[in-house]
């Protein structure tokens, strides 16, 4: 891989990976919800999940896909069936003053899993592979999702960080219903795009 193609796929993953989206939404609700510690797995199941998501998918799903459409479209309604079940759960999170929160971070092996269903790490992944790694280049499907991987880590800090430093101010049930509601709809709103 050539140093302007690398540079310009670090740009596309940092831009990729920071921008709203599934991750980063449920990632900033759990921030607000739990904090910043109890997040981690769910940090780092995205990230390990989606490198691994990236590397597979330079290894062959993208001719699976191009063999059996079907199989793609099977995977978007999966997807969306899956993100509107999360957007409820966020809805009905109570806050954390609570007895009882009812706020479950995900677990690393959730948020690894959950890339499979995840519309915007499969438009993702697709790009990257497509635009930044020659075919059948071993090494730079290798690159391409290690790239994805150590640029990932800061983006969703950013995103727990983000949520962590709200919840301060969310303490109020009627905030956090709001922010849980309104990252739900959020949330919702990404499926629009898959429509």
């Amino acid at each position: 891989m050539e140093y302007q193609q690398l540079i310009a796929l670090i740009t596309f993953a940092l831009v990729s990976t920071v921008s709203p989206g599934p991750n980063n939404i449920m990632l900033m609700t759990s921030g607000a919800n739990v904090g910043f510690m109890r997040t981690i797995p769910h940090m780092l199941g995205i990230t390990f999940g989606f490198s691994l998501m990236v590397y597979l998918v330079g290894f062959g799903l993208m001719g699976l896909f191009t063999a059996y459409p079907v199989v793609q479209q099977g995977l978007r309604i999966v997807s969306m069936i899956y993100l509107v079940y999360l957007a409820v759960k966020i809805a009905k999170s109570k806050n954390m003053t609570s007895e009882v929160s009812s706020y479950r971070p995900m677990s690393f092996m959730s948020a690894a899993s959950f890339q499979w269903v995840n519309p915007k790490a499969w438009t993702m992944a697709l790009t990257a592979i497509t635009v930044y790694a020659s075919s059948n280049a071993q090494q730079d499907i290798l690159i391409v999702s290690l790239i994805f991987a150590f640029v990932n880590l800061p983006s969703v800090s950013l995103w727990t960080a983000a949520g962590k430093k709200l919840q301060t101010s969310l303490q109020a049930p009627n905030r956090i219903k709001l922010f849980n509601y309104s990252m739900a709809g959020l949330l919702l709103a990404s499926i629009i795009p898959m429509l």
